[in-house]
């Protein structure tokens, strides 16, 4: 059983000081590469997916969050307002928001529809200390964040379209849902008090998941104050479940920022909003993999992906330059010396970097290495050019595989 944050601190990943504050974790360099990796990939899935990225700022006037509803329904969880002048500003509590303003900055029309909008941006939420651990409760957030502008007849292939991309992106990180769950609200005044609102999202969320064929449990007390959501759940190492990633219909925010298209009759219509995360929080979904991988990140993800070990001192220019030449083709490759102890030692040392090329004598003569792999395998010498040629298609594939026999 393994627990992300004994071997963040272990593996360098990242760790916290009491001056920054609690729930408050800084990235060191390893743990910085892991996640500029997973946000990229996530961009680039969402690229590929018709997603168009936005930067927004992570402050807002109290006005915007009185509108969007976070004040009445949410601000126990949000951090105290801040003077500004004769302003009160906040740190945001989540992005919607900010992207409902971007959407009603120009005008659309119906032909744009759907607009899908994504951002990995902070918030930041004031959690009480001791729920805060690790990576998994924090209070600065990165958060994988969309929001799908569309109309009513596709709002169910847009939910349903982002179930699939979380799906993939699941199979190539190697995460499993524990469950899917349909998150309806329960008693008391959190929620907005609308029930046609909620009859008419809860409806359209269970034909996404009945059309996608997916088990899913309700949960009465865990949808978002304004309206309900999938959520897909994922376990620790403990078997403790949390939500990693979500997909809401919501109707209700459209309305309090009056939002519109225009429609094929020349006519305002009010578009709805498919609120979707990947990953959701990228603190959450490393604290993840950490534990899913042991820290033997998958060949894609991994900080270092080739640790290069020359025998002796004679073979360090050879060594040199196949670091070089690994660095330039894209490939995170570290030299490992003999300064750094015996053969063995470095070996077990790198143990979870997925490949460990060796250069002896022999393989220093002709541009060899004797390769090892994270898991034990041998498959024996080949040439440089060769190693870094099949590196480079692991990376391409992602998923877990090592090795690709020919």
């Amino acid at each position: 059983m393994y627990n992300h944050r004994r071997l963040g601190r272990e593996l360098d990943l990242f760790d916290t000081d009491p001056l920054m504050g609690a729930g408050l974790p800084y990235w060191l360099p390893d743990g910085a590469v892991v996640r500029h990796v997973l946000e990229e990939y996530i961009r680039d899935a969402e690229r590929a997916a018709g997603y168009r990225h936005v930067y927004s700022p992570v402050l807002g006037k109290r006005e915007l969050y009185e509108i969007s509803g976070h004040w009445s329904h949410y601000s126990d969880d949000m951090f105290p307002p801040m003077k500004l002048g004769s302003e009160e500003v906040l740190l945001r509590p989540s992005l919607c928001p900010h992207h409902a303003l971007i959407y009603r900055s120009r005008s659309h029309s119906y032909r744009e529809l759907p607009f899908r909008m994504a951002e990995l941006g902070g918030m930041y939420r004031s959690e009480l200390s001791g729920v805060l651990g690790g990576l998994t409760r924090v209070r600065s957030i990165q958060l994988n964040d969309a929001h799908i502008f569309c109309t009513l007849e596709q709002a169910v292939d847009e939910a349903r379209s982002a179930l699939e991309l979380i799906a993939r992106a699941y199979a190539d990180l190697g995460i499993k849902a524990a469950r899917h769950r349909l998150s309806l609200p329960g008693e008391g005044g959190k929620y907005v008090a609308d029930p046609a609102l909620w009859e008419r999202a809860t409806a359209l969320l269970r034909e996404v998941l009945d059309g996608a064929g997916i088990d899913y449990e309700a949960a009465e007390g865990e949808a978002a104050f304004y309206g309900p959501k999938i959520d897909v759940q994922i376990a620790d190492s403990a078997g403790r479940e949390s939500t990693l990633s979500t997909v809401q219909i919501d109707f209700h925010q459209p309305e309090r920022f009056d939002l519109h298209y225009i429609g094929a009759d020349g006519a305002k219509h009010r578009p709805v909003m498919v609120h979707r995360s990947v990953i959701g929080s990228v603190e959450r979904a490393v604290a993840h993999l950490v534990e899913q991988h042991g820290g033997a990140f998958p060949v894609w993800l991994a900080p270092v992906q080739l640790a290069v070990l020359p025998i002796a001192e004679e073979q360090l220019p050879q060594a040199e330059e196949l670091v070089r030449r690994a660095v330039a083709e894209g490939v995170r490759a570290e030299l490992v010396g003999p300064e750094h102890g015996s053969l063995g030692a470095r070996i077990r040392g790198a143990r979870l970097v997925p490949y460990q090329a060796v250069i002896g004598e022999r393989e220093a003569e002709g541009d060899l290495v004797a390769l090892r792999l994270r898991d034990g395998r041998r498959p024996g010498v080949l040439s440089g050019a060769e190693l870094l040629r099949r590196i480079g298609e692991r990376v391409e594939a992602r998923g877990s595989g090592l090795w690709a026999e020919v």
